[in-house]
């Protein structure tokens, strides 16, 4: 998949290709879907699939608290790249983007650089400044322009709509299972691991550390995990994501501790599945704490998993 960062890094053999454009945040069961219509169009047409997406998110440019993201950039990018996308487009959203009339982007980006044949999109979809742009928009420009445009419908789960709102209400509370329900996938982080300050070794515990974001969705606290990257299966154990407060910690990671493992991680690239959520993330008094409740969390943790 090619990861491009403004449409002027696209050529004259770009042009034609399937596209969607939304957030694709947390890429839930009814992104999936859109991907899935995609893929079919693209090779009935023998076109690359595009996604195109922004960066930062429009809530982040405009909201000063805007909701958390369900996925990091980095893994927005490797599941799309597994769901068979060929291109990732991700606009940068800046005060001049946000200031482009909708007939302006649909003209330029869409059909000048694209050279969109198929555009799927939900009916609800607003763009361009001011939020005019809108379905009926796309759809009268693409009939001029040669490109279709259709809408998708919306995807219920327990008669209920999915959306990244609904998603991200499930991971902040902790109920990883009923988030990954609608997913459609187990949710993960993923990162390569970097030193950290070492202290778990101290205390029999040595963790895997990945910097995260800040402003993530799932809840701070400890899960149980399981790790692919390190072996041909996937390694248990049990990791906090937060900010260490024990340690006065101010930057937000996941520190995981791998069960009945021993090796060089350092630099590799891997995946950290949160099977369940244990707990809140809390400050201790003194190590000798800490230690006790992680030992009683990695007991918990290898029964859940061991299940």
């Amino acid at each position: 998949m090619r990861f491009l960062r403004r449409p002027q890094a696209l050529t004259s053999n770009d042009i034609g290709c399937v596209a969607s454009i939304g957030n694709f945040d947390g890429l839930h069961l009814g992104h999936r879907k859109i991907i899935n219509q995609l893929k079919e169009k693209s090779t009935t047409l023998k076109l690359p699939l595009t996604i195109i997406s922004f960066e930062p998110l429009p809530s982040e440019y405009f909201m000063p608290e805007p909701p958390a993201r369900i996925y990091p950039q980095r893994d927005k990018v490797r599941l799309l790249q597994s769901m068979g996308v060929d291109n990732f487009l991700c606009l940068k959203f800046d005060a001049a983007f946000s200031q482009q009339s909708p007939e302006d982007f649909v003209n330029k980006v869409l059909i000048e650089k694209l050279g969109v044949k198929y555009f799927v999109v939900g009916d609800d979809f607003r763009f361009g400044h001011q939020r005019k742009g809108n379905f009926q928009l796309l759809k009268k420009i693409g009939d001029e322009k040669g490109m279709q445009v259709v809408d998708t419908p919306t995807c219920d789960h327990d008669n209920k709509r999915i959306s990244s709102t609904r998603i991200r209400t499930l991971l902040e509370a902790g109920n990883i299972k009923s988030a990954n329900a609608l997913l459609g996938a187990r949710y993960q982080l993923s990162g390569r691991v970097r030193h950290g300050d070492k202290r778990g070794r101290t205390i029999g515990f040595p963790t895997l550390n990945l910097k995260v974001l800040d402003h993530l969705a799932p809840a701070r606290g400890v899960y149980a995990v399981r790790v692919s990257g390190l072996s041909d299966k996937p390694l248990t154990g049990v990791a906090n994501l937060g900010a260490r407060p024990t340690v006065n910690g101010t930057e937000n990671r996941l520190e995981t501790h791998l069960f009945d493992f021993d090796g060089d991680v350092y630099g590799k690239y891997i995946c950290v599945e949160l099977a369940e959520f244990l707990r809140a993330e809390q400050k201790f008094d003194d190590f000798g704490a800490l230690k006790l409740q992680i030992s009683g969390d990695a007991e918990h943790a290898r029964k859940i998993l061991a299940d």
